[in-house]
């Protein structure tokens, strides 16, 4: 008898959707009057290289610059965290 492979304990979920996540995410909190000052993005060091890379990212949604990086106008905090969060600051 054949030995099977381990099953992963958890199903990893696209960088497409992940990326979608964070728009929504950012989106409610417009919408319930936060500013984007007043949001930082704390991602994963996947999901920091994911918005990097990824085609769904487009231009006009990512900076580059001095202050860094940032998405969608918020700031991003490259941590050390488990899942990426949007938080106040």
């Amino acid at each position: 008898m054949a030995a099977s492979k381990p099953q992963p304990s958890a199903v990893q979920v696209p960088a497409a959707r992940r990326i979608q996540s964070l728009r929504d995410a950012i989106e409610k909190a417009l919408q319930d009057d936060v500013s984007r000052e007043d949001l930082i993005l704390r991602l994963t060091l996947s999901d920091a290289a994911a918005l990097k890379r990824d085609r769904s990212v487009g231009v006009d949604e990512i900076t580059f610059g001095p202050g860094g990086m940032r998405f969608l106008g918020v700031d991003i905090a490259h941590d050390a965290v488990a899942e990426s969060v949007l938080e106040r600051r």
